[in-house]
């Protein structure tokens, strides 16, 4: 299996290649650099693979919600080397990527996700991993203020993550009280995070083609 990820959608700019169970990656955090960054990435691993775009078997990338501008770059160029190609494309949640990435970077199984939406808003997430593996999304995914946050079934042993919790700690915090034993705002997305997702999805056959997938904004208002 050769798969391509792309993800945009926070301040961080990375792209993952993988390759039968081998993962090559670029990362790097610049915000507002995105649109420049994210095709060299890509052209790169793909180079340092010798694979052409046409010999991987899909690509995905992070769907949002997340920065407009963001998850529109990633939707576009996914979109760009998928039609090009002729493969499918997995979008995954960023929201539910940047719980898998603290999984696998922490080993934390209980995660609430807060991305700062600006206007007093957080984008938010409650994921617990299930037996495959991955983090499960309970409940929905929304946009609401800080001190309005659906909270977890469960009291005790959640984790806080996310831009969110930096933007509007003192909310959150008070908010989860009981809930959140604590919180890093500083770890940023990484498309590896996205592979297990696309793998999944993969195995079950729920890829869509190029030209039908989209970013996920949650809100319609644009900022």
């Amino acid at each position: 299996m050769k798969l391509l990820a792309l993800e945009t959608s926070t301040e961080a700019c990375s792209c993952a290649l993988y390759v039968d169970g081998t993962i090559s990656q670029r990362a790097e955090f610049a915000p507002r650099k995105h649109a420049e960054l994210i095709l060299p990435m890509a052209e790169q691993l793909l180079a340092e693979a010798q694979l052409l775009p046409a010999q991987l078997d899909g690509v995905t990338f992070g769907q949002g919600p997340g920065s407009f501008t963001g998850v529109r770059i990633a939707c576009s160029v996914a979109q760009g080397i998928a039609f090009a190609a002729n493969v499918p494309v997995a979008p995954v949640s960023s929201l539910a990527a940047l719980a898998q990435h603290l999984y696998q970077t922490q080993g934390h199984e209980k995660i609430c996700v807060a991305f700062d939406a600006r206007m007093k808003e957080v984008y938010w997430g409650i994921y617990q991993l299930n037996q495959q593996g991955l983090m499960q999304l309970q409940g929905e995914e929304c946009v609401c203020a800080a001190h309005q946050v659906p909270l977890p079934d469960e009291k005790n042993s959640w984790v806080g993550v996310g831009s969110g919790w930096a933007a509007y700690s003192e909310a959150l915090s008070d908010r989860l009280a009981g809930y959140v034993q604590h919180y890093d705002s500083e770890i940023y997305l990484h498309a590896t995070a996205l592979i297990p997702f696309a793998l999944a999805m993969f195995a079950q056959q729920q890829v869509y083609p190029a030209e039908t997938v989209t970013p996920v904004y949650i809100r319609n208002k644009i900022i």
